[in-house]
């Protein structure tokens, strides 16, 4: 099979709703992960790895962003070649109405799939993290004469009404599909487990245009990839199931849905383990991103009472740490903590910057946010319920215009300070 004869398109226009304040300026794939990283880097760069380099990203929610860092960072595929990662803006030309969904994003575009004459297309959501390397699901697509392949991994019988789940016979044949069900069926040999879409499919380019026409017909249809394409297409044709196989090498598969703010920052906060699920640092299989032209990191003043350091934290390139301490925090590009701050199990995104004896815990900081000196996060409830987002779990997000608890400096650390300024 030719790389030409695939054509990848990834839906990147969600909202992301459960992540606000943090989508309120950018759509969901734009969100920052893991440092200098965005959400929809790892797909892109599972397309990569993969050799897939015929990409459209369908865009629609607040995009510039998400544009911006596309044209930015993803300008690697050769032109001359024929290859793109190209953004397929929303542009109306088979009605009015905006994407009304997963699938109505995909018919929207057949103009544009069209034209690249693909023998089998691929679709992916633009907002998930974990590695995979598509070829191989693609050669199981062949190999099985499938006409649809979904990418299916196991989920504890407990999580399952949270996804789509997938009922396959003993050939990997899918046999029935359910949209999130109250009570999902468990897996043949394993009652406790249940097998789980990933919302990663590949099609036979004829049957995925035909389905989509027949959907856009039909007006009851909500134009949803799980809950209409697929169902539809069982027992019409030759649809089946791909195992996952995690490139990651860990122990456990690893493919997060970050959908809400504690999955959010969880798995952010897993990065700064000695041991993470979800390794960034395997030079088998590069993540790539728009790297900011930016100095290294860098840590300043190294007296006991003043000392510039990290622990068990990721911290990004233009960040400065000065006479502060940073502990199983992310530090996304150009930071900087001024002295006498603590930063505890928190996520500052870009720009950020912290003053002087400022105190942060289990808080995530938005973009180019300036946390004022003597700010307290995360030590009060009822201050930071009353001034920020706080999700379920006690996750405190600091977002543009929020004014933050300013809290008394003792005497003790203004004597420190005033010591510091006058040594210089």
């Amino acid at each position: 099979m030719l790389r030409e004869d695939v054509l990848v398109i990834v839906l990147a226009g969600g909202a992301g709703e459960r992540l606000a304040p943090l989508t309120r300026d950018r759509a969901k794939p734009a969100v920052y992960f893991g440092g200098p990283y965005r959400i929809i880097d790892f797909v892109l760069s599972n397309c990569i790895n993969s050799g897939l380099r015929h990409v459209f990203i369908a865009t629609q929610y607040k995009s510039l962003s998400l544009s911006r860092h596309i044209r930015q960072g993803w300008t690697i595929v050769s032109e001359e070649l024929g290859e793109f990662i190209e953004i397929l803006p929303p542009q109306k030309r088979v009605g009015e109405h905006w994407y009304q969904g997963t699938a109505d994003a995909v018919y929207q575009n057949l103009y544009s799939i069209v034209r690249e004459q693909p023998r089998y297309v691929v679709v992916l959501a633009g907002d998930h993290v974990y590695k995979m390397d598509y070829q191989k699901m693609l050669r199981f697509h062949l190999d099985q004469a499938a006409e649809v392949t979904l990418a299916a991994i196991e989920v504890p019988i407990e999580e399952g009404k949270r996804f789509g789940i997938v009922a396959v016979d003993e050939s990997d044949r899918v046999t029935g599909f359910l949209e999130k069900p109250l009570n999902p069926p468990g897996m043949p040999g394993q009652p406790n487990m249940a097998l789980a879409s990933m919302g990663i499919y590949v099609f036979d380019s004829e049957v995925l245009i035909a389905a989509l026409e027949a959907d856009a017909a039909n007006p009851d249809s909500q134009h949803d990839f799980g809950k209409n394409i697929i169902p539809a297409l069982i027992g019409h044709g030759r649809t089946y199931a791909y195992p996952f196989y995690d490139e990651n090498k860990k122990t456990a598969k690893y493919w997060r849905d970050i959908g809400t703010l504690d999955a959010y920052y969880e798995a952010q906060m897993d990065l700064c383990h000695v041991n993470p699920e979800f390794n960034m640092y395997d030079p088998e299989w590069p993540l790539r991103t728009y790297m900011p032209q930016a100095p290294p990191a860098k840590f300043v003043f190294a007296e006991e009472w003043r000392r510039g350091e990290a622990q068990d934290s990721l911290i990004s390139q233009g960040c400065i740490v000065s006479g502060s301490r940073i502990h199983g925090s992310i530090l996304c590009p150009n930071v900087r903590v001024h002295s006498f701050s603590t930063i505890d199990d928190a996520i500052l995104m870009p720009g950020v910057r912290v003053g002087r004896h400022a105190r942060l815990r289990r808080t995530i900081v938005d973009r180019d946010v300036d946390i004022p000196r003597g700010a307290t996060i995360g030590y009060n409830a009822e201050e930071d319920r009353r001034r920020h987002t706080v999700s379920d779990g006690g996750v405190v997000v600091v977002a543009p215009g929020d004014e933050p608890y300013v809290g008394p400096i003792s005497e003790e650390a203004l004597t420190l300070e005033a010591e510091a300024d006058r040594r210089g």
